[in-house]
């Protein structure tokens, strides 16, 4: 039987740069071709980032629009809300105006009745 070949030290050493040596040229070889696509791809992720860009204008000047019109709506709000309070004002003064003269006037009829009832009271007396 023969005995184990055994591997030397520098036979380890040369192995081992074969193999750098064939990973190394496996790399630069894929570089080679990436670099082939290289441009187009470059163009590609510049027209997708002007697109995604462009897109963001457009929601940013929505955002705007949108906003300018809640504004709008909310100082409608406001003025219809003021106007409510205008005439509800006008319409509690207008009806308190009316509960004072209805006040005077049952005051009027009271002292009528009363003065009635005395002159009444005068009379049988005499």
């Amino acid at each position: 039987m023969k005995g184990f070949k055994e591997t030397k030290f520098s036979d380890r050493l040369n192995a081992g740069a074969k193999a750098r040596a064939a990973q190394l040229e496996k790399v630069r070889a894929k570089a080679a071709a990436s670099r082939e696509g290289l441009a187009e791809r470059l163009a590609e992720r510049k027209k997708i980032a002007a697109e995604r860009e462009a897109r963001a204008a457009e929601r940013k000047a929505a955002k705007l629009v949108e906003a300018e019109r809640k504004a709008k709506e909310r100082a409608a709000a406001e003025l219809a809300e003021e106007r409510a309070k205008k005439a509800q004002a006008i319409s509690l003064a207008a009806e308190a105006a009316e509960m004072a003269k209805r006040a005077e006037a049952r005051k009027a009829e009271q002292k009528a009745a009363r003065d009635a009832r005395y002159a009444a009271r005068k009379a049988r007396q005499r």
